[in-house]
């Protein structure tokens, strides 16, 4: 595997981790009747690379699942991640530049 490939795993690991977390952290808040995490911010998360996580935790722990922002928006990001993964799997070789055939 490639390093680009090996640092992309890390980084979705990374953030789908910290989206767990925050979903955690703000159930655990609400429950408590504390400062929450803004949403704006779960949803930063989920956008970046941690929609997955963030998802599947707060179907697991019922969290936020009556507000459709998040119930319909957060697969929606996933589904657009998963497109632009698609797209760039597909294109991105074809734009790729081969360094064995240069001559020096």
């Amino acid at each position: 595997m490639p390093l680009y490939g090996k640092i992309l795993i890390g980084y979705l690991i990374v953030v789908n981790l910290i989206a767990m977390l925050l979903t955690l952290s703000d159930k655990r808040r609400a429950i408590r009747h504390r400062w929450r995490i803004p949403e704006n911010t779960l949803l930063f998360f989920a956008a970046i690379g941690g929609s997955p996580a963030m998802y599947l935790t707060m179907l697991g722990i019922r969290h936020k699942t009556k507000h459709k922002k998040f119930m319909i928006g957060i697969p929606l990001i996933f589904i657009f991640q998963m497109a632009v993964c698609i797209f760039l799997m597909f294109f991105l070789p074809a734009v790729s530049i081969s360094y064995s055939n240069w001559t020096y």
